[in-house]
């Protein structure tokens, strides 16, 4: 497991799963009481419940905003995630585990939520100027006319002018020919 990875907190607990072909019974995956820990990776900024059984891991869920842990007995608790198509459960020691394993849940799952928020903010914040940008370049064809408004009556004479006696006045075609081809350009896109 990455090693950037610190717990946060850390309680033991019986890790139990639920039978995946009835979705009813409880299968043990731990044969004792195991470590449970949560951890926050910061680089993907989740946080996770992981717990080993040895090397393996028996818990890997990234808690997401709309997970619930439920207690459904005194010293039992589950949560279900869908990611890994399970639920998962823990028999604790005490009640006063549980109890502070659920606090400690509601209170990472309202850090997920946050963090998700922030990062579609940050998604939305980057997204919204290219889209802004998109529109310009969908509408900058018409930005001449559209910006320049008097620059435009003065213009259009000025092109008939030069669609008529075309080789002559290449001064006055200049600048034309600088604006257009950067539109079309813009045009192709």
């Amino acid at each position: 497991f990455p090693s950037r990875e610190q717990p946060i907190f850390s309680t033991k607990a019986h890790v139990f799963q639920i039978d995946p072909n009835t979705k009813k019974n409880w299968v043990p995956t731990s044969k004792h009481a195991v470590t449970v820990s949560y951890f926050y990776d910061s680089t993907r900024n989740v946080y996770r419940i992981i717990s080993l059984d040895g090397s393996k891991a028996i818990i890997n869920s990234t808690i997401s905003p709309n997970m619930t842990f439920t207690k459904t007995s005194q010293k039992f608790g589950q949560w279900a995630d869908s990611r890994a198509n399970t639920v998962y459960g823990l028999g604790f020691s005490s009640e006063h585990h549980l109890t502070k394993f659920a606090e400690k849940f509601q209170e990472f799952k309202e850090a997920a939520r946050l963090a998700k928020e922030k990062s579609q903010e940050k998604m939305e914040l980057t997204s919204t100027p290219s889209q802004e940008s998109a529109g310009g370049d969908i509408q900058s064809p018409l930005t001449p006319e559209s910006i320049n408004g008097t620059d435009d009556e003065r213009a259009t004479p000025e092109v008939t002018q030069n669609s008529e006696p075309r080789a002559e006045p290449t001064q006055n075609a200049l600048p034309f020919t600088h604006r257009y081809p950067f539109s079309s350009q813009i045009l192709i896109n």
